[in-house]
């Protein structure tokens, strides 16, 4: 079975490269957003086993989102992505319930390095 993804950034390049990526690694991609509500309306719908949610976003930002997707399922993997020098916003989203982050702009190998240590933590 493979891994099912959702693909959160408010800018449609980001979410192709990312989509890129994760398919030529092997995992399904079930559905993409472009902002932390339109995130939180697909999480509910598609229920994914990994979310990567970008930080800043329209409507409701990456932090916002992954609060509201806690409520809803404390188990699905989240991979937060952010640009250089958004240190305070990466620890915001740890606490927040992130699992951990990847940094644009992407290497393909770290990304999916930093997915497959995400998914392979025993849960708790």
């Amino acid at each position: 079975m493979s891994i099912r993804v959702l693909i959160v950034d408010d800018a449609a390049f980001m979410r192709m490269m990312l989509k890129d990526i994760l398919t030529k690694a092997g995992y399904e991609i079930v559905g993409e957003a472009a902002s932390g509500l339109e995130a939180v309306e697909r999480f509910k719908e598609v229920k994914p086993d990994l979310i990567t949610m970008d930080i800043t976003m329209p409507e409701m930002d990456g932090i916002e989102a992954v609060r509201n997707i806690r409520k809803i399922d404390s188990e699905v993997k989240i991979l937060m992505v952010s640009a250089m020098g958004q240190q305070k916003l990466i620890i915001e989203s740890l606490e927040a319930g992130a699992n951990d982050f990847i940094v644009k702009p992407f290497q393909p190998a770290k990304v999916i390095e930093i997915i497959e240590k995400v998914l392979s933590r025993a849960k708790v």
